[in-house]
């Protein structure tokens, strides 16, 4: 790693430790009822939401009419985008006339937004400028506060006592829009204006080059999209080619900005968490849980694509490049950023739901690739969405206290509230349902041959094609793109041609059981613990507010994930890096 390298990762890490505790108290304000900063302007934006769609902001839901309320307007809103999709082609605001997008391609783009993960198997010159902003990027806020929303009720239900209700649903929803989301967003969008990020509603335009050549040039509105695609943890860019492209990723500073807005809001909720429970070591501990594991899948990614490849370098392939670049794995990589950067970029956006790329992932060393790719595994905690990294280890905690319970022989506890059968077996939900769809369909796309080049387990062709590669790499591709869409990321291995009815299909599947799937379990564990009385602490009680408890918890998430995934991570990265092999 350079020094360039060092004073990014360390000024990233200044600025998340200056800002995550003071947004984190912003956010225990706005969701812990009572007065809010801002409650005059913010309040006058949403007295009438309310009124118009009937919202009592006094009211409070069960867990069921919680849950029930955010499937209804999942329901409602992916129809709409569908709809959106389907008949782009008719509707004004598409200055370049783009055609109207097919059924499974529709239904793939509309459950990838809804489920914030903007898997984009669609790439460019498809979308129209109406469809970019009201209806990819009105998902991009409206997903992310719903992630937010279910994080509250959660937070809510592990700190009231003896109560039935978690809030209301669109409360949380409108509340997270309005006084988290579209603050983020408005400042991000005039930073990467004010560093060259198009924001305009051109079409694309032809241009002569200084060598006399034709060009393309588009337009469109990208700052706007692109601020809301960091700060909500979303990743869908407005070009294909996402923060790699330089109309949406101009040059370090915004690279830097990006970073800063993928990790703000999933490192200020632990805060957030530790101000509604009234006590903040316990926030400090689940934000030194993230923090730790983030750091070290940074730090390992970026040594791995500093060092470059092993076959590259043993050729001398790399020496130009040494001495043009500074050396490392420039392969997929942006001349504006380097190796480095790109290992920082990619640890950061798979650690989070995000997903943006500022390189290419299928060009990752083996090593390198293994991060992004494990990152995910861990289900993206560390620190993961808007509000659904913060419930997710949460969850991890229970698992936690539990096993602890067990050592000692105690009932396990965790902020007062017994942890009993009935929770651990939602606990028990959560953890399995998306190792179960991940490796399922990647096992079934791999043995059957669905949609691969070459039969990946015996290196023998096939007919029909998706993955570019073959053998090990062929392998990640694969698995790489269902651990990205069920832990709702979004980012892929671009090797692997997405836009298939297989993959639209299955991948979609995948999207919607990743994330529905665990905020159904989340909120009825929220449910069963706000019901219970608070236990008072006794000599006996496990403490959760040490660093000990830091450690018990990571080694909890580390075992898990590793027993789950260890056999499919050795097949795939593993083998490719001792073998040496260099994929196409």
């Amino acid at each position: 790693m350079s020094l360039a390298n060092w004073v990014e990762l360390v000024s990233l890490i200044v600025a998340l430790v200056l800002l995550a505790p003071p947004v984190g108290a912003y956010l225990a304000k706005v969701y812990g009822g009572g007065k809010a900063p801002g409650d005059r302007i913010f309040g006058a934006i949403e007295g009438p939401i309310y009124r118009l769609c009937g919202i009592d902001p006094e009211g409070e839901q069960r867990w069921t009419t919680y849950a029930f309320s955010l499937l209804a307007f999942s329901l409602v809103s992916v129809l709409v985008l569908y709809a959106q999709l389907r008949l782009q082609g008719h509707l004004f605001l598409n200055p370049d006339h783009y055609k109207s997008v097919g059924p499974a391609l529709s239904f793939n783009t509309a459950i990838s937004f809804l489920t914030n993960t903007n898997w984009q198997n669609y790439g460019d010159g498809v979308i129209a400028q109406l469809t970019q902003m009201a209806g990819l990027a009105f998902h991009n806020f409206v997903s992310a506060a719903s992630g937010a929303a279910v994080a509250v009720a959660f937070l809510r239900g592990l700190t009231r006592r003896k109560s039935h209700t978690l809030g209301n649903f669109w409360v949380d929803l409108v509340r997270t829009c309005i006084r988290v989301l579209l603050p983020l967003a408005f400042v991000g969008a005039l930073v990467m204006v004010s560093q060259g990020t198009i924001d305009n509603f051109h079409a694309s335009r032809t241009v002569t080059t200084l060598d006399g050549q034709a060009q393309v040039i588009p337009g469109g509105p990208v700052a706007s999209q692109e601020a809301i695609k960091e700060g909500g943890q979303n990743g869908g860019g407005f070009f294909g080619a996402n923060s790699t492209h330089p109309f949406e990723n101009p040059n370090p500073i915004t690279n830097w900005v990006q970073l800063l807005l993928i990790l703000l809001i999933p490192f200020s909720f632990p805060f957030a968490f530790g101000k509604m429970a009234g006590d903040r070591k316990q926030g400090w501990v689940i934000f030194a849980a993230m923090f730790s594991l983030w750091l070290l899948a940074s730090v390992l990614a970026m040594n791995f694509e500093a060092r470059g490849s092993p076959p590259l370098t043993t050729a001398g392939a790399n020496q130009a490049i040494t001495k043009t670049q500074g050396g490392g794995n420039m392969e997929g990589v942006e001349t504006r950023f380097g190796a480095g950067t790109c290992g920082l970029y990619a640890a950061s956006t798979t650690s989070t739901s995000n997903g943006a790329v500022d390189c290419q992932h299928d060009s990752l060393t083996p090593l390198g690739g293994s991060v992004a790719l494990v990152n995910m595994m861990l289900g993206e905690i560390s620190p993961g969405g808007t509000g659904s990294g913060l419930y997710g280890m949460l969850i991890f905690a229970l698992l936690a206290v539990f096993i602890a319970g067990l050592m000692v022989g105690r009932t396990p506890e965790y902020l007062g509230k017994k942890i009993q059968a009935q929770e651990m077996k939602l606990v028990v939900l959560y953890i399995l349902f998306v190792p179960m769809v991940v490796l399922v369909l990647a096992a079934i796309t791999a043995v059957t041959g669905h949609i691969v080049k070459t039969d990946v387990l015996n290196a023998t062709p096939i007919t029909r094609h998706g993955a570019l590669a073959h053998a090990s790499h062929g392998l990640t591709e694969i698995v790489y793109a269902f651990t990205s869409a069920a832990n709702n990321n979004g980012s892929a291995f671009g090797g692997l041609s997405g836009n298939t009815p297989w993959f639209n299909v299955t991948l979609a599947i995948s999207m919607f059981v990743g994330r529905f799937f665990l905020m159904i379990p989340a909120l009825g564990i929220a449910g069963s613990l706000g019901r219970k009385q608070l236990t008072p602490a006794t000599a006996g009680t496990f403490p959760t507010g040490t660093a000990l408890f830091t450690g018990l918890i990571v080694g909890v998430v580390v075992i898990v994930v590793g027993l789950t995934f260890f056999p499919v991570v050795a097949l795939g990265p593993v083998v490719e890096q001792l073998t040496g092999h260099v994929h196409p």
